[in-house]
């Protein structure tokens, strides 16, 4: 009778004060782009709904990361001889901190599309984890801005530049190292920055040095009591046990430079098996070796993004293609719902709050939609510049990165006290 209670009392206790007001690594707190908020706004301007923007120097795509009253994302200045932290103080815009984390005399050459400040921080507490991939991992004080500790040990050649973010998983801080001349998962030291496993990647090695390249960022996640960080790389996703970094299980397809990052939803690992022609996969993750034949669940070949991640709203998969088409699926059987072309061009990842998904264009649009089994457009908004960085949700705002402006975008003080409550 006392367990039946303190059930009760645990399942209608309300939710604490601080709840939704973090965004503390890629994608969310789940790592898969959902937003716990409500009364974000769904339409604004450069000057509609905007609280502040601040004016970011130099070029980045990484994702603003948030936590209590500060903001960090990473610009690269000097076409990427310098590589910054910054923070930005959350109810004022004002650039709090902007240290200078690494300097590179001869930066390798990347993508045009590409930035050497992509990877997205990692926030907890008072610590903040920046990486640039193979120039260095960092570790701040969050408050100070001091700089705590910084690994280069993690080299590889890129080829089109840093991509892949780190997550933490307990104590452990973990990369993805996808390069055309090392392919490896690694797992530091939240708190000195050492090396705790290193696990290379399995499979088969292309003979072509630049198909062996990857860009995903690790997901993880429990399975029967055990964590798992499902990883993909060029070829093959893996997914390894947390504490050790062994491999689990695998499965192998034809596709190399993946950038979304995996899904957990329904059960079931859905991830993105990356160029020339991605296909979405859903995998049973309860296997252990070679999986490809027995756990694969279906297989999605059409307008598949390359770059934007997916994101599940209760029963329902939407993906925006690199070209704009936006897909609706069934998660459990893959069935197509809907689909639709939005227009422009994508690589930012979509999220998904209070029964809508946003979607951003790299022409500065986000399309807003019902989070629905049918299409329904909410709303359309602009803002000038483009959009690269997928965004971070905290309270009832949006902190949207352009390539020259960081933005809170939420409801004005009259539209907010007329709303319903």
């Amino acid at each position: 009778m006392q367990r039946h209670l303190l059930f009760l009392m645990l399942l209608f206790m309300p939710a604490p004060s601080w709840a939704g007001e973090s965004w503390p690594q890629f994608r969310g707190p789940d790592g898969q782009g959902h937003a716990d908020a409500v009364g974000l706004p769904v339409t604004w301007s450069d000057d509609e709904n905007v609280t502040w923007k601040t004016a970011i120097a130099g070029r980045g795509w990484s994702s603003p990361v948030v936590d209590g009253d500060r903001i960090w994302l990473t610009t690269a200045l000097d076409d990427g001889r310098s590589l910054h932290a910054l923070c930005i103080d959350r109810a004022s815009g004002r650039i709090v901190h902007d240290e200078h984390v690494f300097n590179i005399d001869e930066p390798a050459k990347i993508n045009a599309k590409n930035s050497y400040a992509s990877p997205t921080p990692v926030i907890e507490g008072d610590r903040v984890w920046v990486h640039f991939g193979t120039y260095g991992t960092a570790c701040l004080d969050s408050r100070s801005g001091k700089i705590l500790w910084t690994n280069n040990e993690l080299k590889l050649d890129h080829k089109e530049g840093p991509g892949s973010s780190p997550i933490l998983v307990g104590n452990l801080l973990v990369v993805n190292c996808d390069g055309m001349d090392v392919q490896y998962v690694v797992a530091l030291d939240k708190r000195t920055g050492s090396i705790v496993w290193k696990a290379e990647r399995s499979g088969r090695k292309n003979a072509d040095p630049d198909l062996r390249k990857a860009y995903s960022t690790p997901l993880a996640i429990d399975v029967a009591g055990r964590k798992q960080i499902v990883s993909v790389g060029a070829d093959r996703a893996s997914a390894y046990d947390a504490a050790t970094g062994a491999e689990l299980w695998y499965v192998d397809f034809e596709g190399f430079s993946n950038v979304p990052r995996p899904l957990f939803a329904g059960g079931l690992v859905i991830l993105d098996t990356g160029y020339m022609k991605p296909q979405l996969w859903a995998i049973r993750p309860d296997g252990a070796g070679d999986v490809t034949e027995s756990h694969i669940v279906w297989r999605v070949k059409n307008q598949v993004p390359a770059n934007p991640s997916p994101v599940v709203v209760d029963q329902n998969l939407y993906m925006v293609s690199d070209q704009g088409v936006l897909t609706c699926l069934e998660v459990q059987t893959g069935k197509e719902r809907f689909k639709s072309r939005l227009g422009g061009n994508f690589s930012a990842s979509p999220i998904s709050a209070a029964g809508n998904v946003y979607f951003f264009s790299e022409e500065g649009e986000t399309t807003v939609t019902e989070a629905s089994a049918e299409l329904k457009e909410v709303a359309r908004n602009r803002l000038p510049g483009r959009i690269m960085a997928s965004p971070a949700v905290a309270g009832r705002a949006i902190y949207l990165r352009t390539d020259t402006h960081l933005y809170r975008i939420e409801q004005s003080a009259a539209d907010v006290s007329g709303a319903a409550p």
